[in-house]
């Protein structure tokens, strides 16, 4: 079974080819990404209207591509799948008609992806993990916890109250003037920083529900960065270790709550996946593995070309989908919210 990814939610464009093994994982026979970092740089993050053009720009080039490096032609595709949310509206629908009209003039199945059940699934392309498992999901969009049961089975355990992780990292970068993106900035200065210069709050830390908050931690170095005045070179390198050593500690502290909650209501998990950009971040891998060794869990890590958006993860969900026969419709439309368990209010309220 082959079946071509499309990814357009944010601002990275991605087509891959995925077949499934059999008997195993999955093969990726290509995996192509246009970035646009560029292109958003001026404006210190991602402006939806240059997004969505820019997708318009690359999208059927990067399909050809993608097709062309597996050695395929559209003929021999089984199905054809777009991330179809959640993401920026304009995005999503530059990839979700794309993979419409190619399913239409190849009489192929079509499939929409919810994004974030991309990200749940990657483990099972890369490492032919069985459910259930828990995954924390970093990004700068998002920022859960989530038991992942089966195909289209999840249960979100925590979220943030306010902002993403991704997106603290980003807003503190900016704060202290580091060029666009400011996440992978923040990890390369904190590793000359020292991470006990400033005493930053642990938002969340303790608490029985696995949330997240990172708005206060924001607000906190904005004050610290106010009242130590004209940053030194030193001092950058100071906010930025002692920033990431909070962030660290405070997901550390909300997976032990996480996997307390799984192990309480769902069971034992097979293991702790990690996905979403954050996951990048070296201290923080470091401090999962320890905590899995720690607690006696399998850590599994995609690859970071695979934590990040791209057209494999939504093509391999595709594979998980077409083999239980969920094929959609053309008149599946965009959505810019699309929660993994339709149930995550009331769960997360304690309600179900």
């Amino acid at each position: 079974m082959r079946v071509l990814g499309i990814e357009t939610t944010c601002d990275e464009t991605g087509a891959a080819v995925v077949q499934l093994q059999p008997g195993g994982p999955g093969e990726i026979l290509s995996n192509e990404i246009m970035s646009q970092i560029a292109e958003h740089a001026a404006f210190g993050g991602v402006v939806p209207e240059i997004a969505a053009r820019a997708h318009i720009e690359v999208i059927d080039r990067l399909v050809e591509l993608a097709l062309a490096h597996a050695g395929l032609e559209l003929a021999d595709l089984d199905g054809i799948a777009a991330a179809a949310g959640p993401g920026l509206i304009g995005g999503v629908m530059v990839g979700l008609t794309t993979a419409k009209a190619l399913a239409l003039a190849s009489h192929k199945p079509f499939l929409a992806i919810n994004h974030l059940e991309a990200h749940a699934l990657t483990a099972r392309l890369t490492d032919g993990l069985a459910f259930p498992y828990l995954l924390l999901l970093v990004s700068g969009g998002h920022t859960q916890l989530v038991a992942v049961k089966g195909v289209g089975d999840y249960v979100r355990l925590g979220s943030t109250v306010d902002d993403a992780a991704g997106e603290a990292f980003d807003k503190v970068g900016k704060m202290l003037g580091l060029p666009y993106p400011g996440g992978p900035r923040v990890e390369t200065l904190a590793a000359e920083g020292n991470p006990a210069r400033f005493d930053l709050p642990r938002p969340m830390l303790g608490r029985q529900k696995p949330d997240f908050s990172f708005s206060g931690l924001k607000t906190a170095v904005r004050l610290e960065v106010e009242r130590a005045g004209p940053l030194t070179t030193a001092d950058i390198a100071d906010v930025c270790a002692s920033f990431q050593a909070a962030v660290v500690d405070t997901v550390i502290d909300r997976c032990r709550a996480g996997l307390r909650l799984f192990r309480e209501t769902i069971g034992h998990p097979n293991a702790l996946v990690v996905a979403g950009g954050v996951a990048a971040n070296g201290a923080l891998r470091r401090a999962l593995m320890r905590f899995c060794g720690e607690a006696g869990l399998r850590f599994v890590l995609p690859p970071a070309s695979l934590c990040t958006d791209n057209g494999a993860m939504i093509a391999w969900a595709g594979i998980e989908r077409l083999s239980l026969g969920l094929v959609d419709d053309m008149t599946f439309a965009a959505r810019a919210r699309w929660p993994l368990d339709a149930n995550a209010e009331a769960v997360h309220h304690g309600k179900a």
